[in-house]
């Protein structure tokens, strides 16, 4: 993997993915397909995070690149998703800072609930 990636904009990013969506119902607003894939590779990445540990002692080393892989597959089924709710990975992003940041200003990073 290169080091030094060429930047690329997050609608950017979407646009490009969606030229290789080829699934069901795609554009139809169901997210069946897509949530599906996306639980799928977010275990994919889980399952190599999972060998890192009992194989070589927590030590990414040479599995880096397959995790930026399964990462990558974890990024195109949420641009999937987003499509599918017609809604921009950028809002996505904004909206999970602020929330981020809300819960660090009010000391609530930590615990447990969607809405604390």
């Amino acid at each position: 993997m290169s080091s030094n990636p060429k930047s690329l904009s997050f609608q950017d990013y979407a646009v490009r993915a969606a030229k290789t969506a080829r699934y069901p119902s795609r554009g139809s607003g169901s997210l069946v397909y897509p949530v599906l894939g996306l639980t799928g590779e977010a275990g994919e990445v889980a399952e190599k995070v999972k060998k890192i540990i009992r194989d070589r002692d927590g030590v990414v080393g040479d599995q880096r690149d397959e995790l930026v892989k399964e990462l990558g597959d974890v990024l195109w089924y949420l641009a999937a998703c987003c499509h599918e709710l017609d809604v921009p990975l950028e809002l996505i992003a904004s909206v999970n800072l602020a929330k981020l940041e809300s819960r660090a200003q009010r000391g609530v990073i930590g615990g447990d609930g969607d809405n604390r």
